[in-house]
């Protein structure tokens, strides 16, 4: 069974769209969803520096149409996606790209969406200083249990010996004076906030009047796992509040890829930019084949595995 992710904010990197503008449609694609999400798609994913992509209300518009259009790329006719993809997840944002891949919001409503998302985000991470780090390494109950001890919360479980922390600078500060038992490095993470804790509470309420208006909302085509807690979710409903909630909750990747192995996967395929999703996978699911969409350079082999997990 072929799974397809979708990576979260920090992926981007300057000019990471450049290439796939060369591809038919690519371009109409990135302007209507830049007309949708109020916010030039194509000038940030060409023309943009480090900082103007690194911006939370910037990057995560530019993730969610980034995982679209490569994953457009992937089949010749859009409706062997649901066909040949056995289920769809996303880390974060990414979820939003997992469930317009879904079909359960509209491309356009998903941009609409997570432009508000990103614009809500930012404006609650503005209201105090606070920042995440990637902990590597250790027992995840024993750094659990310490950085609740300190304040902070595991806002990302990845999975694969990967736990992120989040609070304030002054707790990551903390942090760094006091590494948990066997944790071999502290990464501070560049990113404006503490994503997914409770410095995220305004934002939850400004998405979830924006998601109250939501167009088009349909129940999942292909198995949708959710970040809250490794389930299938099968109502477009339900799917959209879990949306809206995990703004302030932590995100449990290692929970998804243990639904993966129930599910059967063998292959998992991370659409544009990928990396850090196959990654994890490499660790966590050994003897599942993993392909990560950098470039329009990968699509060939990325097409010869969904044409193999298919006969």
């Amino acid at each position: 069974m072929l799974v397809l992710v979708a990576p979260g904010q920090g992926a981007q990197t300057p000019g990471f769209l450049t290439e796939w503008l060369d591809f038919p449609g690519v371009r109409g694609a990135l302007e209507a969803w830049s007309d949708a999400a109020g916010l030039d798609l194509i000038r940030y994913g060409t023309e943009a520096g480090a900082e103007e992509i690194r911006d939370t209300a910037v990057a995560q518009p530019l993730l969610v149409a980034a995982g679209m259009a490569s994953a457009s790329m992937l089949f010749d006719d859009p409706a062997d996606l649901p066909r040949k993809v056995g289920a769809v997840a996303g880390h974060s944002v990414g979820e939003f790209t997992a469930a317009s891949l879904a079909g359960v919001l509209p491309h356009e409503e998903a941009l609409r969406l997570v432009r508000t998302r990103g614009l809500a985000m930012a404006e609650a991470a503005a209201v105090t200083e606070t920042g995440m780090a990637a902990l590597l390494g250790g027992d995840p109950d024993v750094t659990v249990a310490h950085l609740e001890k300190l304040g902070l919360t595991p806002a990302n479980i990845n999975g694969a010996g990967q736990i992120v922390a989040a609070g304030t600078k002054e707790q990551l500060a903390a942090l760094e004076a006091d590494k948990p038992e066997g944790v071999r490095k502290v990464v501070a993470l560049k990113v404006a906030g503490a994503f997914h804790t409770h410095h995220m509470a305004p934002a939850v309420e400004s998405l979830a009047k924006a998601a109250a208006e939501a167009r088009g909302t349909g129940d999942p085509k292909i198995t949708y796992v959710s970040n809250k807690d490794g389930q299938a979710v099968a109502a477009g409903t339900e799917v959209l509040e879990r949306l809206v909630g995990q703004v302030a909750n932590p995100v449990r990747w290692d929970l998804c890829m243990e639904t993966f192995k129930e599910l059967g996967v063998t292959a998992l395929i991370e659409v544009c930019p990928g990396g850090t999703l196959t990654g994890l996978a490499k660790r966590a699911l050994p003897g599942v084949k993993t392909l990560a969409l950098k470039s329009p350079a990968d699509l060939d082999a990325a097409r010869e595995l969904i044409a193999e997990q298919s006969a």
